[in-house]
């Protein structure tokens, strides 16, 4: 059974030639030499004649079928078939491999100063050097590597810039040129001293710029004055008699002895101007009258305008008095949602730290709790909770109170207010609530009729202790805490 050749190396294993002869750090030997590139062997290949090649070396000499081996005619051993090189007849040289790879090396770009084996060399160095000298993609200058993001970024003629003001490519050798183009390249007005004005927009401006220093109309006869735009007709009302002598002249100066020919065609021009100050003249009447026409539609739209304001005003309004409504709305369907009748509430308060640190802040001292019932057209009454206590328990306890709040059907009830409250912190284990119970005084204010929307709160300031709340407990669970008050209905 014949013996199973062995597989070429990947592209990625032997697609270079040998090792630079410089980068030995000591006395180069002649075994460690490919024998078709002459340099120092890269992942060796043994022939049957004993020489070695680099890998990338054999296989391209015999790419195109068997070759002679040019050490064996070289040193006068050629015998065939030995000394034919062709594929299948030469094996990696692993051993030979270990040696070249464990050679000395240093690395050959100038001023470098890195050293390591050529193993080293060709993992983590080759290709890979800071020093390395490198041409430049675009002007093709020669760089080292280390340098040639910096001449890309910042010194290459031939590297790309977009315009700032189009932003449009183009090389910065041709920045000036760019700008004497660029559509986008703000100018300076020289009439009105605008700045900023884009090129493409600059010959409209003009157009329009009374600041605008243009010739005066008479220039094709001798006036060199440069006037502004809207100070042209007090210019030419002023200097009308210097105008006319500048034309006369002009006329005069047709030169007797020219050909009648010549004088015809002085003639012309005169002509020609007078001509051109008609035109000129009914233009601006035409100007005039459609000017004081964009004036008077101007007023109208500057009218109708105001008009759809004061109407955009009032539905604003009405949009926010709607809003209002709607809130209004929304918080009477959670009070009704959240309502009892039978007298006892159970209070659910979420986000109970964010809450107490609104209370110590002093950002949020008191909640009030939803209306509940003592029946359908029973008491209305809530709850209200100092989260970091009121007057003595300020800073020390939780404080809770009950509040007699006005309701629909108080004139049918009996006053003032006399049932036993009974107030709970909720053991959520269901072990030991927190509870204080009193019946109220029934002179005072907090449990007469309402004249208001509700009386003065009543309760327990020293409700429950705050240290009972800050230590590891069952009243608080994800960040939660429940309140229960039960109104005592006997004898309603």
């Amino acid at each position: 059974m014949a013996a199973q050749e062995p597989s070429p190396p990947s592209s990625l294993e032997g697609n270079k030639p040998g090792f630079p002869k410089k980068i030995l750090a000591n006395k180069l030997e002649d075994k460690h030499l490919c024998n078709i590139c002459l340099k120092i062997l890269r992942r060796p290949f043994q022939a049957q004649c004993g020489h070695r090649f680099c890998s990338y070396c054999f296989n391209k000499a015999v790419s195109s079928g068997p070759q002679k081996c040019s050490a064996c005619i070289k040193e006068d051993i050629f015998e065939e078939p030995t000394s034919i090189l062709k594929q299948g007849c030469a094996f990696p040289d692993n051993a030979a491999k270990r040696e070249v790879e464990a050679l000395e090396a240093v690395c050959i770009n100038e001023e470098c100063s890195w050293t390591g084996t050529i193993k080293e060399y060709e993992a983590n160095h080759e290709g890979k050097c800071d020093f390395r000298i490198l041409p430049c993609p675009s002007c093709k200058e020669l760089l080292r590597a280390n340098e040639l993001e910096r001449h890309n970024e910042r010194e290459c003629p031939e590297r790309t810039l977009n315009c700032k003001y189009c932003k449009e490519p183009f090389h910065f050798k041709n920045i000036k040129a760019h700008d004497e183009i660029c559509p986008k390249y703000p100018m300076i007005c020289e009439g009105c001293a605008k700045k900023k004005i884009p090129r493409e927009k600059y010959v409209d401006h003009i157009k329009l710029c009374t600041k605008f220093r243009t010739p005066c109309r008479f220039h094709v006869v001798g006036c060199d004055m440069m006037v502004e735009k809207e100070k042209i007709h007090d210019h030419e009302q002023a200097c009308s008699y210097e105008h006319l002598n500048l034309l006369l002249h002009f006329i005069m100066g047709i030169k007797l002895h020219q050909s009648l020919r010549e004088l015809d065609e002085k003639t012309k021009v005169a002509d020609t101007f007078e001509n051109i100050v008609c035109v000129l003249n009914r233009e601006m009447e035409r100007s005039a009258t459609t000017m004081e026409a964009y004036n008077r539609q101007h007023r109208l739209d500057q009218d109708k305008i105001e008009i759809l304001n004061n109407k955009v005003r009032q539905l604003e309004r009405t949009v926010g008095l709607r809003d209002l409504s709607i809130v209004e709305m929304e918080g009477k369907m959670r009070e009704m949602s959240a309502a009892t009748y039978d007298g006892v509430f159970v209070w659910k308060i979420s986000d109970f730290s964010k809450k107490r640190q609104d209370a110590v802040a002093g950002r949020a001292p008191a909640m009030f709790s939803p209306a509940f019932y003592t029946s359908k057209y029973g008491y209305k009454m809530c709850l209200r909770i100092y989260l970091n206590g009121d007057g003595t328990g300020r800073g020390t306890h939780l404080s809770l109170f009950f509040v007699v709040m006005r309701g629909h059907s108080d004139a049918l009830l009996k006053w003032p207010f006399n049932q036993k409250v009974t107030l709970m912190l909720l053991d959520q284990n269901n072990r030991e609530h927190i509870i204080d119970a009193f019946r109220p005084d029934i002179s005072s204010s907090s449990f007469q009729r309402p004249v208001s929307d509700m009386n003065i709160a009543s309760g327990c300031p020293l409700f429950c202790p705050l240290s009972k709340l800050d230590s590891k407990n069952s009243y608080i669970r994800d960040d939660t805490i429940f309140i229960k008050a039960i109104v005592d209905l006997t004898g309603l």
